[in-house]
């Protein structure tokens, strides 16, 4: 009975030897199945108008008599405000902050190199969806300048800064777009390769950014997404 029982389990154990010795090379080609992949980098751009403008006019005033500075500030930025209401703006759009005075006098502890003893600063802000209608004023500003009104672009500080808000719209197309792409390059890589492409092995969406056109259109953007995708690849 001791010998048989012995032949039996000597048998279980030879069995199950053959069926690893048989299972042993499937799961090294899946192993090595699972090793093959590419990876490959889709890419989407697009040029998109500007949706949202904000536009600082920066002006400065000069004299000697600080009530008549003041009234004179006043003048501007109710001119300027007309201008701004007469080129399609309305008042929502159009802010008017405190201005800032320099008192030479106090500043040159009492120095006559000088032309006035006070220079006044103020601006008028524009924050529009109207992109167009403030490139219009944007080109006309010299009627303001016809005026009187000095304005003031030192360092572009009365340059316009246009922007695009409308990113969550475009997104998924884009995003569709560029792993779109992406499966492409994927594709030549494998038929060059001799190789069957398989499911997404791993994937990451990369950060969108947003920039100018270029430097003579500010009011053209250029939005850019790139994927990141992992594929398998099949003998």
């Amino acid at each position: 009975m001791e010998n048989k029982g012995n032949f039996f389990a000597g048998l279980a154990i030879m069995a199950g030897l053959v069926i690893m010795g048989l299972c042993i090379p499937a799961a090294v080609r899946e192993y090595g199945a699972t090793k093959r992949s590419v990876s490959v980098r889709g890419l989407c751009e697009r040029e998109v108008p500007a949706d949202k403008v904000i536009w600082p006019i920066k002006f400065r005033v000069s004299g000697d008599d600080l009530n008549s500075v003041f009234s004179e500030i006043e003048r501007n930025n109710a001119s300027i405000k007309a201008f701004l209401k007469a080129g399609g703006l309305e008042d929502a759009e159009i802010s008017v902050g405190a201005p800032s005075i320099d008192d030479k006098l106090a500043q040159d502890y009492g120095g006559n190199n000088r032309y006035y003893r006070y220079v006044a600063k103020s601006t008028v802000t524009v924050c529009s969806e109207k992109v167009n209608a403030v490139l219009a004023l944007v080109k006309d500003q010299k009627s303001l300048i016809r005026k009187g009104i000095i304005i003031d672009d030192e360092w572009g500080g009365s340059t316009p800064a246009y922007s695009f808000e409308g990113l969550n719209a475009i997104k998924p197309e884009m995003i569709e777009e560029a792993t779109r792409n992406a499966r492409e390059s994927a594709q030549k890589f494998a038929d060059d390769s001799g190789s069957r492409l398989g499911k997404i092995r791993e994937a990451s969406q990369g950060y969108f950014t947003i920039e100018s056109r270029d430097s003579n259109t500010p009011e053209i953007k250029k939005v850019r997404v790139v994927t990141n995708v992992v594929y398998y690849l099949k003998k």
